[in-house]
């Protein structure tokens, strides 16, 4: 069973500018704690990255991924899902980017599924963590750098 859950937060930054940070993938490594390589691995026509491979630390190991990222509703969206995982039978998820006066509210929808059975309360807790940790680092990334 996917486990859900949605966090926000509040951005001092447009939303044009948390959009920038979000979909720069080649400079995540310079904010993202947990992730150990990132790779572009196919482009649109426009050049935004359509299927990145993430390598990341997760439950005490590290985890790899592919995630195939959509631009229909962009900049006020964000979505995608994974098409290849190894510990992860399901990671899809969106950004949603509201501005709200000056600063900008940033929703993120996450919905996963292990390939190996979990409690649902460690699932919960993880999905948790790895929301608030991206919002944070999100945040300050965006914060810092307008």
């Amino acid at each position: 069973m996917a486990q859900r859950a949605t966090e926000t937060i509040t951005v001092d930054a447009s939303p044009q500018r948390v959009y920038d940070v979000v979909t720069d993938f080649e400079h995540y490594d310079a904010w993202v704690s947990d992730l150990k390589r990132i790779e572009v691995l196919s482009r649109d026509a426009e050049g935004r990255a359509l299927e990145v491979e993430f390598r990341a630390a997760a439950f005490g190991r590290s985890t790899t991924y592919t995630l195939h990222y959509d631009y229909s509703h962009a900049p006020a969206q964000l979505s995608w899902h994974q098409i290849e995982g190894d510990l992860t039978e399901m990671l899809n998820g969106q950004y949603l980017f509201e501005a709200d006066g000056d600063e900008t509210r940033v929703t993120y929808e996450l919905e996963v599924e292990l390939l190996v059975p979990i409690p649902t309360f460690i699932k919960s807790r993880a999905a948790y963590r790895i929301q608030t940790q991206a919002l944070r680092e999100l945040k300050a990334q965006a914060e810092r750098s307008r």
